[in-house]
C-alpha cells in the first residue's frame, strides 16, 4: 500500500510540476530554428518576427542558423528535441512540402507526424533573377538563350530539395531545358556567387532578391507566382507570359517537436500572430515584399491541414522531374 501511494505521490508532483511548466511557459529564452544559413529569406523574415515575438513573450527567442541539405538539418533537428516549447522550427514550403517528397525512402523526419504546426504566418513569390550581365532583355529572351547555352549554364540554389531548387526544376521543365544546378548551403551564399557572376541564376523569394533588384546589381524577368510580388508589380508574372499555372511561391510556418503539449502549442500560435499584426512587422515584411497570411490562417488546426494539402500537391510535379535524394 505504502509503495501504491509514494507511486501517486510521485505522478501527482509530476503531473502537478508539468502544469505549472506549462502555465508559466516561457520560463527561459525560446530558440527558433532557422534551416538556412544567415542572410537568406527565411533568416530574414525571421529576425523581423523574433524581436516582437521576445517582447510578447517577456523571454528572448534566440536564432540559431542550422544550414544543411536543403533544411533537411535544421528540420531534423527540431523534429528530435525535447516536446517542451523551448525549440521551434520556422520554416515552410521547402521543407514541410517539398524535400520531404524527393526521397526514395522515408526522409529524415515527417512533415505530419513529427511536428506540431503552430501557424502559417507568411506568403512570398518567387522571382527569376539572373546575373546583371546576363545576355537577355526579357523572358522570352532568357528561354531562347536557355534553350540554346544550356549546357554551360548554371543556376544556384539553397540546397538540394530547396524552395529555389524546386522552383527551378518546374522552370526547366517548362523552358524544356536541363541547365546544371549548383546547390549552397542557403540562399545567401547562392545570392553572392550570382552577383559575383559565377552562376547565371536563382529562382529566389524576393524578400531576398528585391533590393538587389531595385540596386541594380541583378535582373529581373519573371515572377514565379501566380500574383505579382508586392513591391515588384513591374514584373509580370510566368503564368501572364504563357507559363500557365506556374506556381512556387514560398510560405512559412512555426511548428514544435511533435507531443509538446497543447497550451504551449497555442501560446506560440497567438503570440505569433499577434506579433504578425504588429504594424511595425507589417510595414517591414511589406517592405520586402512578404505577404502576412491572414488571421483564419493561422492557427494550428488550419496550418496543419494545409501542410498536408502542400505535401500532396507538390508530390505530383517533383515526382514528374524523376529527380530523387537517397
Amino acid at each position: 500500500m505504502r509503495k501504491i501511494m509514494l507511486t501517486a505521490a510521485a505522478l501527482f508532483a509530476a503531473l502537478s510540476g508539468s502544469a505549472f511548466a506549462q502555465a508559466n511557459y516561457p520560463e527561459r529564452p525560446v530558440m527558433l530554428v532557422v534551416p538556412y544559413a544567415a542572410g537568406g529569406p527565411v533568416d530574414t523574415i525571421a529576425r523581423i518576427i523574433a524581436v516582437r515575438m521576445s517582447e510578447l513573450l517577456g523571454q528572448q527567442v534566440v536564432i540559431e542558423n542550422v544550414g544543411g541539405a536543403g533544411g533537411l538539418t535544421g528540420a531534423s533537428r527540431v523534429a528530435k528535441a525535447a516536446p517542451d516549447g523551448y525549440t521551434v522550427l520556422l520554416s515552410g514550403s521547402a521543407v514541410l512540402a517539398q524535400i520531404p517528397n524527393f526521397y526514395k525512402q522515408r526522409p529524415p523526419y515527417d512533415p505530419l507526424a513529427d511536428f506540431e504546426h503552430v501557424a502559417l504566418f507568411s506568403d512570398s513569390a518567387r522571382v527569376l533573377v539572373a546575373r546583371k550581365d546576363f545576355p537577355a532583355n526579357d523572358f522570352k529572351e532568357f528561354i531562347a538563350y536557355a534553350r540554346a547555352n544550356q549546357a554551360k549554364m548554371q543556376y544556384g540554389s539553397a540546397g538540394a530539395g530547396s524552395g529555389s531548387h524546386t522552383c527551378a526544376i518546374l522552370l526547366d521543365g517548362a523552358m524544356g531545358t536541363k541547365v546544371t544546378h549548383v546547390p549552397y548551403r542557403g540562399a545567401g551564399p547562392a545570392m553572392q556567387d550570382l552577383m559575383g557572376g559565377r552562376i547565371d541564376y536563382i529562382t529566389e523569394q524576393i524578400s531576398t532578391a528585391t533590393p538587389q533588384i531595385k540596386g541594380g546589381t541583378l535582373k529581373a524577368y519573371v515572377t514565379l507566382g501566380l500574383d505579382r510580388g508586392p513591391g515588384l508589380e513591374n514584373i509580370p508574372t510566368a503564368d501572364q507570359l504563357g507559363m500557365k499555372g506556374l506556381d512556387c511561391g514560398a510560405w512559412g510556418t512555426f511548428s514544435v517537436p511533435k507531443g509538446t503539449p497543447k497550451a504551449i502549442v497555442d501560446r506560440l500560435a497567438k503570440v505569433s500572430s499577434d506579433a504578425i499584426d504588429t504594424p511595425a512587422v507589417v510595414e517591414r515584411y511589406k517592405s520586402i515584399g512578404v505577404v502576412v497570411a491572414a488571421k483564419d490562417r493561422r492557427s494550428p488546426e488550419y496550418t496543419t491541414q494545409f501542410v498536408k494539402s502542400e505535401l500532396e500537391r507538390w508530390a505530383v510535379p517533383i515526382r514528374a522531374s524523376g529527380i530523387a535524394l537517397d
